[in-house]
């Protein structure tokens, strides 16, 4: 498997690299944030995995990362950052990391999360769905609401496509944060709540098509 890091400290940067090549890894090293995005958007299938820093010249990383989502690219991305606070992580995830790493970090850390996002499996499964007024295409990211398109964020987008795929099931908060932002943190205690809300509002729902259920987390009612 192949693996792109995009760091200016070069000499993490090497440091990762020999890490990784000595796990079995192709690696190649960019430093430049602009650079990095056209690589990715002109050689989509390149890569199995993006390790990326916040922090680059060029352009930042949470920009780069929300453009290649924008462009359909679906490669998975760790973002690394010396920012730590639960408002950077949302940040950077809502921008379509896959998850987030803080510096410093422990090497054996970043492999096991390299690790778990490239044994991700890559489901076979339905374009189009629909639950009572709401109809989402999973390719083109296009969502109707009454046969009129609206807006959603990536993030939005994640919840309401989990919440469609499990339809008249309970989805817990803890599911909802697997699914979107692929590992749970206590931190992020509110996250999923703001997006459902964000959700409801914009599908005009007073709660009766994505029902709360108190203490374990909301239902999609068909």
């Amino acid at each position: 498997m192949k693996i792109l890091v995009v760091e200016d400290n070069v000499k993490l940067a090497q440091n990762l690299k020999q890490g990784l090549t000595q796990e079995g890894y192709a690696v190649d090293i960019i430093v430049d944030g602009l650079v990095a995005e056209n690589r990715i958007l002109i050689n989509r299938d390149e890569y199995d995995l993006v390790v990326l820093d916040r922090m680059l010249p060029g352009k930042d990383g949470v920009s780069v990362c929300a453009s290649w989502r924008e462009s359909g690219v679906v490669i998975p991305v760790l973002m690394l950052t010396a920012l730590d606070t639960t408002d950077d992580k949302v940040v950077g995830l809502d921008a379509g990391a896959d998850d987030y790493l803080a510096k410093p970090f422990v090497f054996k850390e970043l492999l096991a999360r390299v690790h778990a996002l490239l044994r991700r499996p890559k489901q076979s499964l339905p374009d189009i769905l629909k639950t009572r007024d709401i109809s989402i295409n999973t390719t083109s990211r296009v969502v109707e609401y009454k046969n009129k398109p609206i807006s959603l964020t990536l993030k939005e987008f994640m919840v309401l496509e989990y919440l469609m795929r499990n339809v008249n099931k309970v989805v817990t908060r803890d599911e909802l944060y697997s699914h979107a932002w692929d590992f749970v943190d206590s931190s992020f205690s509110n996250t999923v709540d703001v997006h459902i809300k964000n959700l409801r509002k914009k599908l005009h729902d007073n709660s009766k098509i994505i029902q709360t259920i108190r203490g374990v987390g909301y239902k999609m009612q068909n």
